[in-house]
């Protein structure tokens, strides 16, 4: 026993990082794991819900694209009726 407590003494500072080191290798291998599981949870639930759900959410992102891109027609037009206005009443003056 006054052997191992001598051999200890000598040699913690290794002993300390070879559990640190194992800490440090059981931390990296949970995180591992809980990324794995979150991944799986998410295919899981795009396997629940199936392409409709997907063909669902891309037709609601086109409805919205439609309507920004109808909204930017609509305000160039009127900056392009306001730009004439205002030139027409330059040329004028």
């Amino acid at each position: 026993m006054t052997e191992l407590r001598g051999w200890f003494k000598e040699n913690q500072t290794i002993v300390i990082f070879l559990v640190a080191q194992a800490l440090a290798l059981a931390a990296g291998g949970a995180s591992m794991i809980a990324y794995y599981v979150r991944m799986e949870t998410r295919v899981s639930i795009m396997e629940t819900r199936g392409a409709a759900y997907t063909v669902e959410r891309l037709n609601k992102f086109d409805e919205r694209v439609t309507i920004l891109e109808q909204r930017a027609i609509k305000n160039s037009a009127q900056i392009e009726r306001v730009v004439d206005i205002m030139t027409s009443v330059l040329k004028n003056k």
